[in-house]
């Protein structure tokens, strides 16, 4: 049984620096423009208030991730305190979210490589990025995860750097002739909340999209060396990451500059370096960009297997994706999501733009629905607890359940108003319609069957 298991090779650091790069994703670098059009500088508070709902649903997965550290994660659990077909749908939904991702991050990572060399063709760049990337994923896990804290760390140091230096213009006029900026462009042009709430509203599917992948530290419980103090302390910065990273940054560039200007003239990253008298603003920032895209995609392989890994050993994937190399890598679970991903590096050339941006969509349908089985197996998991089991948690949900309601209704405000609003209306069409073909292929399969006999078995056992 030993020799199947997977290797316990993440440490602190590398789960730290994961987690932090998990949050800071090329949404921040590039999507944030087009949610500042919206929102106006009240994207700030956008921010701010989702950044503490992905908090509390983080608690609530570290509350059972803590407890019972396994591969599956999330999916496991919703299989343990929801029911089989929960589980089942939960884990395949994540793959196909990520595998849609990654899609989009090789397609990105080629138009960054176009900047530096725009005589090569853009898919060769972006198969060149899936075969590093699987590469990376076929080794031990240790050294994914030192590869993932460079990622990490190449992204913190750019926005850290830019928000320090940005202050220094808001503060002391560098780059501006010794003339401070001052916050005073945050309400110069129509206010804060220049489109008033709907703006921020609207702007709230772009914001839970740029949150997609905080939830992998949980997938990493089962290789984590030291779960009960690891996933705790990655878990309890959150909230913080994302007040400094997130609305930091955003607040320093809508300082600096008009919030109509941004998007306009540029990345604002770009433009904020390129004030400072840094020529090499640009290309820093596009290396910056490419190394979020690659550590996205790096990501999204890695979780993808291990959740294919579970699948697998409940008999709901192939045998072969439950099986580990030498590594303790669930090689042939890379190889399945490299292959999908290679269809979209072939898609990415057949299908217009608009049908690849709508597929895109699905992923933030797809975040919603992992986000809110989460808070759903914690509500369920407690139900389940004896007063005495209650107290004795070694790592709790602050203000439950109020808390756990609360972002569960959160969730469904950001599903109905991309209901609401024709562009994202899509995501409510074909994520749904990915999920019936789900339970059609799960009761068509017999699978149900091999559900109940489980649980049957875990209730003996």
């Amino acid at each position: 049984m030993q020799k199947n298991q997977l290797h316990r090779g993440l440490e602190q650091r590398h789960i730290t620096l994961m987690s932090l790069g998990a949050a800071i994703g090329v949404g921040l670098f590039l999507g944030s423009a087009s949610a500042i059009k919206l929102a106006g500088p009240g994207i700030i508070l956008g921010y701010a208030f989702a950044g503490m709902i992905m908090f509390f649903i983080m608690r609530a997965l570290g509350e059972m991730a803590i407890q019972k550290p396994v591969a599956g994660s999330f999916s496991q659990y919703a299989r343990d305190y929801l029911g089989p077909l929960s589980g089942y749908i939960t884990g395949w939904n994540y793959w196909f979210l990520w595998v849609v991702t990654c899609m989009a991050e090789i397609t990105a990572a080629g138009i960054y490589m176009e900047y530096w060399f725009p005589e090569i063709p853009r898919w060769i760049w972006a198969l060149a990025a899936l075969v590093i990337m699987s590469a990376v994923n076929f080794m031990a896990v240790k050294a994914y995860g030192e590869l993932e804290f460079w990622f990490a760390l190449i992204k913190i140091i750019t926005i850290v750097f830019m928000i320090v230096v940005g202050l220094g213009m808001i503060i002391f006029g560098f780059g501006n002739g010794g003339m401070a900026t001052g916050i005073s462009n945050l309400w110069k042009h129509g206010g804060l909340l220049p489109n008033g709430v709907t703006g921020v509203l609207m702007s709230l599917q772009m914001v839970m999209f740029a949150f997609l992948g905080i939830e992998m530290i949980g997938i990493t419980a089962g290789e984590v060396k030291n779960p009960e103090k690891t996933l705790s302390k990655a878990i309890d910065t959150v909230f913080w990451r994302i007040l400094v990273f997130y609305v930091g940054a955003l607040f320093v560039i809508m300082s600096i500059y008009p919030w109509t200007e941004i998007g306009v003239k540029g990345s604002p990253f770009v433009l904020t370096f390129d004030k400072l008298g840094i020529p090499a603003a640009a290309g820093i920032i596009n290396f910056v960009v490419l190394t979020a895209a690659l550590s996205s995609c790096n990501g999204g392989i890695f979780s993808t297997a291990r959740m294919l890994y579970n699948l697998a050993e409940h008999g709901e994937a192939p045998p072969a994706y439950g099986k580990l190399n030498k590594n303790g890598v669930p090689s042939f679970a890379v190889l399945a999501t490299a292959g999908a991903l290679l269809v979209g590096v072939v898609l990415n050339y057949l299908v217009p733009a608009k049908v690849f941006t709508w597929v895109t969509a699905i992923s933030t349908f797809g975040a919603l629905w992992t986000w809110s089985m989460i808070l759903l197996s914690q509500m369920r998991y407690r139900k389940g607890l004896t007063a005495d089991q209650a107290k004795g948690l070694k790592y709790r949900m602050p203000l439950y359940p109020f808390t756990s309601y609360f972002s569960l209704a959160f969730l469904i405000l950001v599903a109905g108003l991309m209901a609401y609003f024709p562009d994202t209306r899509i995501a409510l069409i074909v994520g749904p319609l990915w999920l019936g073909i789900l339970v059609v292929f799960y009761y068509g399969k017999g699978l149900h069957k091999r559900g109940k006999q489980e649980d049957l078995q875990e209730r003996v056992g």
